[in-house]
């Protein structure tokens, strides 16, 4: 019988424990090569903030540094990978890995190679390139990535590069023994109850973590029991964390609002309605900072936009020039800046930058 990898237990502990996963954007020069300092300074910044993983080589990374003529998914993910391990010491605790797993079986199977040699928990792995693939040639391609290197679940928006997964698809996934997560982010309610109910029936909400990865709806996702009869059982489920790019801004306050949830939710108490609306207010930032005016066009260059105003990024360059903001995406950010400061953590990145810079974590 064949045996899938599996995390460390204290990794799986924490995946299953709930955290905030950023989703590292990546640090570029003006002339668009990597700014191997900022991207450094980055990761720094997301592990003193507090957040208890980082995802790299995903969306937020851009989708380009899979392409082997751009040459950045090996160093990328390496220089990630000893800045975590080295922060992880400093601040003595661990901190989740995960890899972007992109493209076809062989560069996917390939790339989950790479991720485990470097030392990564988990591959996210994206299906984008095989949007016309039968589900049977979907589960495939999975089960032989997993033979590597365990399987975090992803569900990605359509309007991104993403494909409507339906509930069969989630529910063999999960036969593969070493799922051991799942971001659910298609900015869908009926979707994201897909791969909810899919865990309940298979019967394995006790052992697959569930992160949400809609941006537009953070707090209810995190705050929402889920309950689904399976057979005979009533079984209720939680989305635990979140793997966000949201939360590659900002991330400081991001810790907060998780561990504020977490005990919420643990106590049994009413939910604050105060917390409805500073849900309210984030997924109004979202909308900006991931430009939901023009589809999500300028996503990834609004994300860069505040981490350029935080001065961690020298500014919103994308490996393809065409990525830019939109009109009038800036003013929006403007807008929600002004009405929102209380989301922003400027002030604790302000404070830390120049050790980050200079390769300190505090």
């Amino acid at each position: 019988m064949r045996r899938y990898p599996l995390p460390p237990k204290h990794i799986l502990s924490l995946l299953r424990k709930g955290v905030v996963i950023p989703a590292h954007p990546l640090a570029l020069t003006s002339d668009r090569k990597l700014d191997e300092i900022r991207q450094q300074a980055l990761t720094r910044y997301y592990i003193a903030a507090g957040a208890g993983g980082v995802a790299v080589g995903v969306h937020t990374t851009q989708f380009e540094i899979h392409d082997p003529k751009v040459g950045l998914y090996k160093p990328v993910l390496k220089l990630a990978s000893e800045v975590i391990d080295e922060c992880s010491n400093k601040v003595g605790r661990p901190i989740i890995k995960v890899a972007g797993i992109f493209g076809s079986t062989d560069q996917a199977v390939e790339e989950a190679k790479i991720a485990a040699d470097m030392g990564y928990h988990a591959g996210l792995v994206c299906l984008s390139a095989l949007k016309s693939a039968s589900t049977d040639k979907l589960i495939s391609h999975c089960r032989k990535i997993a033979e590597s290197l365990p399987i975090f679940g992803f569900y990605l928006q359509p309007a991104v590069g993403g494909m409507v997964l339906g509930f069969d698809f989630w529910r063999r996934l999960l036969e593969i023994e070493n799922v051991v997560a799942i971001k659910i982010a298609p900015f869908n309610r009926y979707y994201t109850l897909d791969v909810v109910r899919a865990v309940a029936e298979a019967g394995r909400e006790n052992d697959v973590a569930l992160y949400t990865g809609n941006d537009d709806n953070i707090v209810n996702d995190l705050l929402t029991v889920f309950s689904f009869k399976a057979g005979n059982e009533v079984k209720n489920l939680r989305i635990v964390g979140g793997l966000l790019g949201q939360w590659a801004v900002w991330t400081k306050k991001a810790v907060e609002l998780l561990e504020n949830i977490h005990k919420i939710v643990e106590s049994g108490q009413p939910i604050p309605r105060e917390l409805l609306t500073l849900g309210a207010q984030i997924t109004d930032a979202n909308g900006a900072i991931f430009d939901a005016a023009h589809n999500f066009a300028g996503c990834i260059p609004g994300i860069h936009e505040v981490l350029r105003r935080q001065r961690l990024l020298r500014g919103v360059w994308c490996l393809n020039p065409n990525e830019t903001l939109s009109p009038g995406q800036r003013e929006e950010i403007d807008r929600v800046y002004k009405s929102y400061p209380h989301l922003s953590d400027d002030e604790f990145v302000s404070k830390h930058l120049e050790a980050w810079l200079e390769g300190k974590i505090f």
